[in-house]
């Protein structure tokens, strides 16, 4: 990585001291950030640094972390402004005399200059290796020769969300890119509204499809069915989503026809881009979705994709009575109540009768499972045992179906399989289609795991960005700022976000305001944790937490009954009532709580690992021997709250 002062040269003509001083703070302010990516400083090239660091994704990550404070400085007044560009390239070096030499850092050098003031460019070699594991989107630039360089090289620049804005941006804002599209629920207007499914269906069906396009950011159905039957304006909708486009569209079905009406609109101009309506009969359903999809993506600006281009290939049902049944099973899969999970299975299983090698019926068998173990209908090792097995032979049917190895990575977490095994799977599924949320979820977590804070938060803004109205990646985002010490972002997505998502928002505002000794302010938090859900473990948490650190005994001690009362299968309350021992300054009564959670595979590892809250009792040895006993280091235990 190669970094450059802009303007350099001609301010220390014109003042020299002036010169060196912002040299001074440059240096001031990069080299903690090199620190925390293990950038390892080569030399300073009087204007800038010359950094080389293991990996691509480290690099990345870290001169976006640079821009990010660059940019927070000067938004701050915070000393005389400066701005910096940075070039990076992935290739072999030699090593002599301490300095390193070779074609690779020749490359860097000339990417440099070619990134804008505040911005970063990267050689299509570090593209590769960083496409859809960093949060932001990777430009490609026109083609041009480089000074010293035989051929031309790929160079991509980063688009920082911050770039033209007047702060930076952790949240959706718009306008966005084209690129950038969501698929509203499809209006049923079918005679019998028990085809409710069917609709909800089709709108599934469309985006599954859509994420297999290169090129597309696809927001998940989470976020998208929150706009189920609550009309609001198209820019509005744009805006909460951070879309630049957005399909809508209904359904009606009546006996063996369906007809389907589709408009693909502009966020920006409020313009139809396409429009267009079916009328076929149902057995053609596959056919009408397909010629959805290429429209669709045909219709976008800058033609992502010819027309004529082949989308990839949706798993699918060999006929349409098990494709009727799999609608229905899906459509109930996301609830979280026993009835409905069990009823999805059945018709899952139905589907499957019909047509033994549907992937996807399995796959729906697998996420049902997922959900009867998390909400603890189900004991935990029978949701993993049989969710898995439906997995695995979702996997074996259609080895390219990204779902199958995302809830292979998820039931590897679940049942503490080595973190490689995780990885894997999440990162095979993300391959397969980079627009599923919850392998970008399960990666950051490993990431997490294997203390790498870096991927660990790039991971929840990435699963942010796909999915921004769903509470688990609401709450997953602002407890990555908080545990990477970003505790103004952590703030601000709290404050954006407590609408959606209460109770993490309000938790999380509380630890701040405790570990910043602000007791009013936390128990303001507190205070609406127990108004929303007295009994909840959040509340129950923090209401003694808050109470040990204030010298209350009595009141901590009572938060600890009751959380021992509530104790259950499926929830962390061991790890909750330890964190309250620490806070009464018992640590062996704290340890003790912490080992019995480890070995019941309910350990809050995440928060113990990395929250500010607890980076003295970090320092312990009993520390290292409990994540010895937790490994393979889970961060957060799938179960419990967030």
């Amino acid at each position: 990585m190669f970094t450059d002062t802009v303007g350099y040269t001609a301010s220390t003509h014109a003042d020299e001291a002036r010169g060196l001083e912002l040299m001074r703070q440059q240096a001031e302010l990069i080299r903690p950030i090199l620190a925390i990516h293990h950038g390892r400083e080569i030399k300073s090239t009087g204007d800038g640094f010359l950094v080389e660091f293991d990996s691509a994704l480290k690099a990345t990550l870290c001169a976006i972390g640079i821009q990010r404070r660059v940019f927070e400085r000067t938004a701050e007044g915070g000393g005389e402004p400066f701005q910096i560009r940075i070039g990076i390239h992935l290739g072999d070096v030699v090593e002599r005399d301490g300095d390193i030499l070779g074609d690779a850092v020749n490359i860097a050098a000339r990417i440099e200059p070619r990134a804008e003031p505040g911005g970063i460019c990267v050689s299509g070699a570090v593209h590769d290796q960083v496409e859809n594991k960093i949060p932001d989107r990777l430009e490609r630039l026109p083609p041009a020769e480089l000074k010293g360089v035989a051929g031309t090289i790929d160079v991509y620049r980063i688009v920082l969300p911050w770039a033209g804005s007047a702060e930076p941006r952790t949240g959706p804002v718009g306008p966005a890119s084209s690129a950038r599209l969501a698929v509203l629920p499809f209006v049923n207007i079918s005679p019998d509204p028990t085809d409710e499914y069917f609709a909800d269906g089709l709108t599934e069906e469309l985006i599954a499809a859509l994420a297999l396009v290169p090129g597309l950011k696809v927001i998940a159905r989470t976020s998208v069915m929150n706009y189920k039957h609550k009309p609001k304006k198209v820019t509005e909708i744009g805006q909460e989503l951070d879309v630049g486009t957005i399909v809508e569209g209904s359904v009606r079905r009546a006996a063996n026809r369906i007809r389907v009406t589709i408009q693909v609109i502009d966020v920006a101009t409020e313009e139809h881009r396409w429009a267009s309506s079916y009328d076929d009969n149902l057995d053609d359903v596959f056919a009408v979705q397909r010629d959805i999809a290429s429209r669709v993506v045909a219709a976008i600006p800058g033609n992502l994709r010819a027309a004529t281009a082949p989308l990839p290939e949706l798993d699918k049902a060999r006929e349409t009575g098990s494709y009727l049944a799999y609608l229905q099973g899906q459509a109930l899969m996301w609830r979280r109540e026993e009835a409905p999970l069990r009823e999805a299975i059945r018709f899952f299983e139905q589907a499957i009768a019909r047509d033994p090698t549907y992937a996807r019926a399995y796959a729906g068998i697998a996420r049902s499972y997922v959900g009867l173990g998390i909400e603890g209908f189900i004991p935990w090792e029978e949701s993993i045992s049989r969710g898995r097995a439906a997995a695995e032979k979702a996997g074996a049917l259609n080895p390219e179906l990204a779902e199958a190895h995302a809830l292979l990575a998820e039931f590897a977490f679940m049942a503490d399989d080595p973190d490689e095994v995780v990885n894997r799977e999440a990162r095979r599924a993300i391959q397969l289609n980079p627009n599923l949320a919850e392998a970008h979820d399960l990666l950051g977590q490993v990431a997490g795991a294997l203390g790498n804070i870096e991927l660990y938060v790039s991971q929840a803004e990435m699963a942010y960005q796909l999915d921004p109205l769903s509470i688990p990646t609401i709450a997953y985002l602002g407890r990555a700022y908080f545990f990477a010490g970003r505790l103004d972002e952590a703030l601000a997505h709290w404050r954006r976000t407590v609408h959606l998502d209460p109770h993490n928002a309000y938790r999380g505002m509380a630890d701040l305001a405790m570990l910043k000794g602000d007791f009013g302010q936390a128990e303001a938090s507190v205070r609406e944790l127990e108004r929303m859900a007295p009994t909840s473990d959040f509340a129950l948490l923090s209401r003694g937490y808050l109470a040990a650190l204030q010298g209350d005994r009595a009141t901590a001690m009572e938060a600890i009954r009751k959380l021992k009362v509530t104790f259950g299968e499926g929830y962390a309350r061991l790890s909750s009532v330890g964190f309250i021992y620490l806070a009464l300054g018992d640590r062996d009564r704290f340890f003790e709580q912490m080992f019995t959670a480890a070995r019941s595979h309910t350990l809050q590892i995440s928060r113990l690992r990395f929250s500010p809250l607890f980076s003295e009792v970090r320092k312990d040895p009993r520390f290292l021997e409990l994540l010895a006993l937790d490994s393979p280091r889970r961060t957060a235990t799938p179960n419990s709250p967030p």
